[in-house]
């Protein structure tokens, strides 16, 4: 269902892009943006997802008034706590050999988000003369570690994994003056087996 939400607020900010007025050349250039993102990460079969506060910083360069190139990072600042109550006689932090990030978070423990990269491709509609809605794509790539602990109690390792994958996005961008913003959106990761979100408000600075 995150995946469709997603896809409609893309397509739909991109076919109101074929109608949208034209805006002032002015609005290209160079910018940067910095704040709170809300994360979760939920591997298949999980009753429930993991969740982590943590910081962004974005910078992007705006190449016409419609389409922007972007990058950001994400690192936690806390971390979230896990339980899935696997049987201990099954228990296997990789039962498949393949390392992956559903593995890793298969137990009990807590998770770190070491940091969350991303490089997008962004469309921007205006909806008024401040506001913008905005769709974007890319590739993202992400590091984390968790300290595993076995449903008996015992610690087995703190182990570090990562994972890269398509994400899609969508937001709205509020202009405080000429060159300050209040931006809020959401993004979804297609990490293998792992569903990924993350919620973030920031506020930008256009050069």
């Amino acid at each position: 269902m995150k995946k469709l939400l997603i896809i409609s607020s893309s397509a739909a900010a991109i076919a109101l892009g074929l109608s949208a007025p034209a805006v002032a050349q002015e609005d290209t250039g160079l910018y940067v943006q910095g704040g709170y993102s809300y994360v979760n990460i939920e591997p298949d079969g999980a009753d429930s997802g993991i969740d982590t506060n943590a910081i962004t910083g974005r910078v992007g360069y705006q190449f016409t008034p419609m389409f922007s190139l972007e990058a950001d990072v994400t690192s936690g600042i806390d971390d979230g706590e896990f339980d899935y109550n696997v049987d201990e006689d099954d228990f296997d932090l990789d039962d498949n050999e393949d390392t992956d990030l559903n593995d890793v978070i298969a137990a009990s423990g807590d998770l770190g988000l070491n940091y969350l990269v991303g490089l997008y491709g962004r469309a921007s509609v205006p909806l008024t003369e401040r506001l913008n809605v905005s769709a974007r794509a890319g590739y993202a790539y992400i590091d984390v570690d968790a300290s595993v602990i076995t449903p008996g109690g015992t610690t087995l390792a703190v182990i570090e994994d990562s994972a890269d994958g398509p994400a899609l996005g969508a937001g709205l961008t509020y202009d405080l003056t000429d060159s300050w913003q209040l931006r809020g959106d959401y993004t979804y990761y297609d990490f293998e087996d792992t569903d990924t979100g993350a919620a973030t408000i920031a506020v930008g600075y256009k050069f």
